[in-house]
């Protein structure tokens, strides 16, 4: 079969043959449908050897929708053969409180694991099959597009994960201020009037990427200069916003976040943009404030993300390329030339 494997750091992925994996004890194989792109790729891509644990070579590709084409010995109670799926991509030791309950993303072995997930450190999607190592990493997602169902096994999910960190906090009369809306902003402008009462504004510095977040459902939408802060105070009638979701992560939206934020308020940061935040007491951030650092998402939400999604309250823009095309795919990503979501399709 064909797959986009990385084999050396500092490298591009190349698109070669290699075996079609067979499923051992409790294992699934999936046949690829669709696979998403992600800014994870490109950090992967982009790392210097021995940044990362993962042993090369491996597939690319954490996003991944498609069917079940084959069960390992033992590998009942999941998806039969033939049901479409969705991958949940962080796979952790599977033996931890945590990945029993679902909850992967926070594997208490995570540090000393040389894998993070499919696509990350093992082999993953961006192939026309993928061997799961288990069946509880699996969401049946009926008859939901491939292209719609893999890129909400990431970019939705995150977006998901980090809503229901500052939800408690969206209450009736509220403003929540999404900052950067690509891949994941735009799902999470839609998430948020799906499951919350709040008032949404969205912030990005590209008049694109604006448009979509009044096509993603945003009520109000601001370019990024000199003036933001002063508009989304005035857009508060100057108290301030409820929570913050930092998109990008970089120096001046964490920068804007603190200026913005009401006492008391939440500011989730889900970029990885480079930018540092200082935290005392007293301090910059207003008194009361939570901080959190989401990281992908349970399987349980991304069980909610797909009903979201088949009932129609999320839907992902996205480009869709053959698998062949990905080199050119992720150099645009790179460069910040991709719309939405890119998403890699599996011919047959």
């Amino acid at each position: 079969m064909k797959a986009l494997r990385l084999k050396n750091w500092g490298r591009e992925p190349e698109l070669t043959e290699v075996d079609r994996p067979v499923p051992g004890a409790g294992e699934v194989l999936v046949r690829v449908e669709a696979a998403g792109l992600c800014h994870s790729d490109i950090h992967v891509l982009d790392a210097a050897p021995g940044t990362l644990p993962y042993r090369l070579p491996f597939t690319l590709g954490h996003e991944i929708a498609g069917h079940v084409a084959a069960l390992g010995p033992g590998a009942h109670g999941g998806p039969a053969p033939g049901e479409r799926v969705v991958v949940h991509g962080p796979w952790g030791c599977g033996t931890c409180t945590r990945c029993a309950a679902g909850q992967d993303n926070y594997c208490d072995r995570r540090g000393s694991l040389d894998w993070h997930g499919a696509g990350l450190g093992r082999d993953g999607g961006m192939a026309e099959y993928v061997l799961v190592p288990t069946a509880r990493h699996l969401v049946p997602i009926g008859d939901l597009p491939a292209d719609q169902a893999a890129p909400l096994s990431d970019a939705g999910l995150t977006s998901y994960h980090a809503v229901s960190g500052v939800r408690n906090a969206l209450g009736a009369g509220t403003t929540a201020v999404v900052i950067g809306v690509g891949g994941l902003g735009h799902l999470a402008v839609q998430i948020l009037r799906a499951t919350t009462p709040s008032r949404v504004l969205a912030v990005d510095i590209r008049p694109e990427a604006l448009a979509l977040a009044d096509r993603s459902g945003a009520h109000l939408s601001i370019p990024m200069d000199s003036d933001t802060a002063a508009a989304l105070r005035k857009a508060t009638g100057g108290v301030g916003v409820d929570a913050v979701l930092d998109f990008a992560g970089a120096q001046p939206t964490l920068e804007l976040a603190t200026q913005v934020l009401r006492p008391g308020g939440e500011l989730a940061i889900v970029g990885s943009g480079g930018g540092q935040l200082t935290v005392r007491k007293p301090g910059f951030l207003p008194p009361g404030v939570r901080l959190s650092l989401p990281f992908w998402g349970t399987r349980q939400e991304l069980v909610e993300v797909i009903a979201l999604a088949r009932a129609g309250a999320v839907h992902v823009e996205t480009e869709q390329l053959p698998l062949r095309s990905a080199p050119e795919a992720m150099d645009r990503l790179r460069r910040g030339l991709i719309r939405g979501r890119a998403v890699l399709v599996m011919s047959g």
